[in-house]
C-alpha cells in the first residue's frame, strides 16, 4: 500500500505517541513487580518506534520478524544506528516472546530493569533521527 506524505505524517506520528504511552506503562508493571509485562511493554515500545522510522523512510513494517530485519538491514548495516542497537532490538524481541510464549520461562527483575534506560534511549534516538531528517 502507498501512502501519501500526509497520511505517512499522520502514521508516523501515530506509531511515535504509541512508542511512548507504550513506554510509560514501564512505571505501574515496575511498581507492581510484573517482569514479565514489563518486557513485553518495552519491546512493544521499541517496536512502534521501530515501525515509525520504517513508515517515515517509505519501508514496509510487516510483521515483527519482517521489522527486526529491515531495522539491521537499513539502520544498522549503513552505520546510522549501531551494531549493539541492533543486536538489543533483537534481545528484547526475543526477551518479549520468551515471556510471552513459554510459561516455565521468568523474566527476572534485574534482567528487566537493566533494559528500561537502554529502551528509552533507542526510542530517543529514534525520534531524534526522524526530526533531523524531517528538518530537512
Amino acid at each position: 500500500m502507498s501512502l501519501s506524505q500526509e497520511e505517512r505524517d499522520i502514521m508516523v506520528g501515530l506509531e511515535l505517541d504509541k512508542a511512548d504511552s507504550t513506554f510509560a506503562e514501564h512505571e505501574g508493571l515496575t511498581e507492581k513487580g510484573y517482569w514479565s509485562n514489563l518486557a513485553n511493554r518495552l519491546y512493544y515500545a521499541l517496536f512502534h518506534a521501530v515501525s515509525a522510522m520504517l513508515i517515515f523512510d517509505g519501508h514496509e513494517v510487516g510483521s515483527h520478524k519482517g521489522a527486526a530485519i529491515r531495522f539491521h538491514q537499513y539502520y544498522v548495516r549503513t552505520g546510522i544506528f549501531t551494531i549493539d542497537e541492533g543486536s538489543f532490538y533483537s534481545q528484547m524481541q526475543t526477551l518479549r516472546e520468551k515471556a510471552d510464549y513459554n510459561c516455565y520461562f521468568k523474566v527476572s527483575e534485574a534482567e528487566v530493569m537493566a533494559r528500561i534506560e537502554p529502551t528509552r534511549a533507542l526510542i530517543e534516538k529514534i525520534k531524534k533521527y526522524i526530526s533531523e531528517k524531517q528538518a530537512q
